[in-house]
Parts: C-alpha cells; structure tokens; sequence
C-alpha cells in the first residue's frame, strides 16, 4: 500500500450512486413504517460510498439535514448463498446495542462494544431491488491507513489499544446471553471455514467475465494452501466473532483516541477469537520490504510505495515502526481478554489471515467480471489474491508450534 496522507475521515466519504435503486420507492418504504418514519424527515438525498469492496452503503440525507447509512446486498445473481448477509448482520449490530444499552452507566465505556442504532429491517427486495437495512451515521473518523500517519505516535498507540480493548470485548460476551444462540455453530470453526471458503473459491474461479467470456481463474497454489492450513489448525474454541476485524471498520471519536463504532459485521458469526485478531494485527505478519535498509520512517514510506500490495509492519524496529510493535499490542489484548501470551502457534492464525483476505480478494475479482463490484477501487483489490495467497504459504511453511 503506498504512504497516505490519511486525515482518519477518508472512510467516510461518499459521491455519486454508482448502482441506481428506486429512490421513490425506498421513500415509500419509510413513510409507511413507523420505526423508520420517526427518525427520518422525508425527502432524502442520497449518496454512495467511496471504499468498501461487499455490501454497497449508502448515505442518506434526510430533509433536516440528518443522516443515515443504508446497507443493501449487491444487485444481480450472487455468487455465494452466504455472503453479503445483510440479515445476520443486522441481527447481531442490533443484539450488541442491546447488550451495550443493559450494561451499568458508570461501566458502560469499559464492557461495551460500540456499534451504531438499527432501525429497520427490509427483507422484501421488491422495495430497492435487494434486502437492505437502515442504521444510525456515526460521525466520526475512519482510518484507511492503519498507520495513522497524520496523528501524533502516542495517540496512534491508543487508537491501536482501544481497538484491541474493543476486540476484547466483544469476545468476552456469551453469545447466548444476549439472543445470538444458533447464531452461527459452536464448534470447528476453522475445519468448517476451510470447508466453506475452498467451496467460495472454487466457485469465484468459475466466473466470467461478461466481455471478454474469461475465467478469473484458481487462487494459486490453492491445494497445497488447503493442506497446510488442515495440518496446522490451533485448537477449537468458539465465540462471536466479528469476521472482518480491522483499523478501517472502526469509527473513532472526532478528537479522542477511542473507537466509538465497529461496523461492517456482514461476515459475524460464532468461531474462534483468534480469528479477529489474526486479521487486526495482519499487517505485521510479514516483514517490510528490505528492513534491514530501513533507516526512518520516509524509507518505510518509500519501500511501501514500491508497487507492494500491502501494507506490511512487521520486522521494524520500535524507533522506526509508525504503530507499536506486535508483541506489545498481542499483550494489551491478552490482558484485557485474559489469555496466556504468547499465544501458540500464532503463525497459523497469522496464515489464515492471509488465507482469507486472498478469497475475499478472489471474490472481488468475481465480482469485477460480473461487473457487480461496488467500490471505485475494486479493481485494484481484485488484482492482491495471488499475493494473500504467497504471504499465506510462507508463513505455512514456517516450523510448527505446539498447538493451543
């Protein structure tokens, strides 16, 4: 990823609708529902936003100059039954701001997991073409790089521990305590995931483009990462699990450095927590291009800006890394969620990351032939699964640690 000039609101910008739904009709939608009718004021303006690569979001402007995020599945024949879960993921924003909304005032910073208020359900997709649902716009600053190069360095390390804090938890929740029950299955996460994403994978590689007639094409070297991965799996543990856990789907406070929000819960289910914290810390699983070369902090800058796919923080030393070092935030989310550091075999937890960012990108592929993507960069993210795919393989290969 090349340096930015990231100001932490870059997430949150939106432009032009660039997959037109019926406006008059969603208008409809709200002034026949009072849940809805009540907090907007019609009529609305509406704008698409700039990043996001799975469920299109919309910004709604009401009549009072209020706003709102709308979240609806992509048009067209989907490629896999069980993503762009708009349902599921307004189940579960909607159970935790209950949760949130039970817990004692005077802790309610400390235990909450932050997320913004749901206000409807619409399953028919007859109203806008898919299912959608409408949220609360949470105004606040998003982080597209997780650098953060534009704030001070002590504050990049409390922006880092809040999200960790928050990561944590949410793990500490009892899925069944709060109306999540059946919610996803409560044991093999990680056998069922490979199962799932190999069946995903397959399928995106199937796909056409609709001009040229070409197939994206496999991941590379797929058989031999699902044999690795089904060598080296850590133990099963089972919780809810956020499943896209990063710096740029956590919306921080305009000045402060805690997060106020965590949103995009499209793949939450029940699973192992290691998972989320696999995918928050991925940026330090590989090492920086040439580190020993690395001299200051515009070197980083430069290395990045080299043509590499991502943003990579591992291997720096503490004076020339923009964030904290890996250890140091592992042992901030161990504290707060009360597991034993080191964490055993973590390079596979690491690998799986990649694992799953390089499907994930393969499906942005698919999803750019079907000509369904709806991000304005989805055409570069659809060109990183054959470097997800390397990165997993090499930390594959690393020697096995004992299991947890």
């Amino acid at each position: 990823m090349a340096p930015s000039s990231d100001d932490g609101h870059n997430g949150q910008q939106f432009g032009k609708v660039r997959q037109e739904f019926d406006e008059g009709s969603l208008a409809k939608y709200i002034e026949s529902h009072e849940s809805i009718r009540n907090a907007i004021a019609l009529p609305i303006e509406v704008k698409q936003a700039a990043f996001g690569q799975s469920n299109p979001t919309m910004l709604l402007i009401d009549a009072k100059k209020n706003k709102f995020i709308l979240r609806k599945k992509p048009p067209g024949k989907l490629v896999s039954k069980t993503a762009h879960a708009i349902e599921r993921e307004y189940r579960i924003i909607k159970s935790i701001g209950q949760y949130n909304a039970s817990l004692p005032k005077k802790r309610h910073d400390e235990k909450a997991v932050p997320v913004p208020e749901v206000y409807c359900l619409c399953e028919d997709a007859s109203v806008i073409g898919t299912p959608f649902y409408i949220m609360e716009f949470i105004e606040g600053r998003i982080f597209t790089d997780a650098r953060m190069l534009n704030l001070p360095k002590e504050e990049r390390k409390k922006c880092w521990f809040s999200a960790l804090k928050t990561l944590a938890n949410m793990h500490r929740i009892d899925p069944n305590s709060i109306g999540l029950k059946g919610y996803g299955k409560e044991k093999d996460f990680y056998p069922r995931q490979l199962r799932g994403l190999s069946m995903v994978s397959s399928m995106q590689a199937q796909v056409k483009d609709k001009e040229s007639g070409e197939e994206v094409g496999p991941i590379p070297d797929f058989d031999e990462l699902i044999e690795l991965l089904g060598e080296k799996m850590v133990t099963d543990e089972n919780g809810i699990v956020h499943g896209d856990y990063k710096i740029d789907n956590l919306i921080y406070h305009p000045k402060e450095p805690r997060v106020i929000a965590v949103i995009d819960w499209e793949l939450s289910t029940l699973g192992h927590p290691l998972s989320d914290l696999g995918n928050l810390l991925q940026p330090f699983s590989m090492p920086c291009p040439n580190p020993e070369g690395i001299n200051d902090i515009e070197e980083v800058k430069r290395a990045q800006a080299r043509g590499e796919m991502f943003m990579l923080l591992g291997g720096l030393s503490e004076e020339v890394s923009p964030v904290p070092q890996k250890e140091e935030l592992m042992k901030v989310y161990c504290q707060a969620v009360g597991r034993q550091y080191p964490i055993a075999n973590w390079s596979f937890c690491e690998a799986w990351a990649w694992f799953r960012a390089a499907v994930i990108s393969h499906g942005i592929a698919a999803r750019v032939a079907q000509r369904q993507a709806s991000s304005a960069e989805a055409k570069l993210y659809a060109t990183k699964f054959p470097h997800a795919a390397k990165a997993s393989l090499d930390l594959l290969r690393k020697p096995v640690q004992a299991k947890l």
